[in-house]
């Protein structure tokens, strides 16, 4: 399908005790079904706005989501959402952790034993079937970031949104689970869309960059195309001219046409 994902004229204004703050303006972009997208841009330039308005967790003032033929019209299973912080319950386990949400789905139309399959099978995809019995405080923070992928992606999303998923995590962990997720992303066919500040990350994972620009009253700046084959491997694109134009490109409209005041004066 051609555009799975719908954001059409797309603006939100919050009330602030200093009056209006317009945050997004004129957002229009169309999302390819199985296609990854990278939101990046400066602190403040709506990224994680435009995520949760995807995600149904606010309404925009302005325009329309659509998803699959449908206006977004609050949160939904078809959406999987994976924030920054994993937000496990401590007093459950991994297993527990995921069976929670995969109970919510589905547990009207199938048994315990399909609930607990599908679990499992979440788990598996993240190459946790070993950490199923343990709780969040006896796993590292890489694996607890992968129990909350296999949560969203238990649910069977039609949609995969991440908000900076690995920006809190050690550089080797970090690439790790960048690895993780393209093997994630191949082997189902996600559509996703992730909001990061890392240009190596978003040229590495990415089949489009959107740039945002500065805010307030941020809006799609430009939209780069990662002309990259599939699968990908970090070490072979090190000194690919595609992957090293991208890269330019992406480093030059952040760091020179989105400069901000004090970068500029500095």
């Amino acid at each position: 399908m051609e555009k799975f994902v719908q954001i059409e004229a797309v603006g939100q204004t919050f009330d602030t005790k200093k009056g209006k703050f317009v945050a997004l303006r004129d957002v229009d972009l169309s999302i390819r079904q199985g296609e990854f997208i990278a939101l990046i841009g400066h602190s403040g330039c709506g990224k994680s706005t435009l995520l949760n308005l995807i995600a149904g967790l606010t309404r925009p003032t302005d325009g329309a989501l659509i998803c699959d033929g449908r206006e977004i019209a609050g949160p939904g299973p078809e959406r999987g959402v994976v924030f920054q912080n994993h937000s496990l319950l401590p007093w459950l386990t991994c297993f527990d952790n995921v069976y929670l949400a995969v109970e919510r789905v589905f547990a009207a139309k199938e048994g315990k034993a399909k609930l607990k399959q599908r679990t499992h099978d979440a788990l598996a995809l993240v190459g946790l079937t070993h950490a199923e019995t343990k709780f969040p405080h006896e796993i590292s923070g890489g694996m607890k970031q992968r129990v909350g992928i296999a949560r969203a992606l238990s649910m069977q999303p039609k949609v995969l949104l991440m908000d900076e998923p690995f920006g809190a995590l050690d550089a080797l962990t970090r690439a790790k689970l960048q690895d993780e997720l393209m093997k994630i992303c191949d082997a189902t066919q996600a559509t996703v869309v992730m909001v990061t500040h890392d240009v190596d990350e978003a040229v590495l994972l990415s089949d489009r960059i959107v740039m945002m620009t500065n805010g307030p009253a941020a809006t799609i700046g430009e939209i780069l195309s990662v002309d990259l084959p599939r699968p990908r491997n970090r070490l072979a694109l090190a000194n690919d001219p595609k992957y090293i134009a991208a890269r330019a490109a992406v480093l030059e409209f952040l760091y020179e046409k989105q400069a901000h005041k004090e970068v500029l004066a500095a």
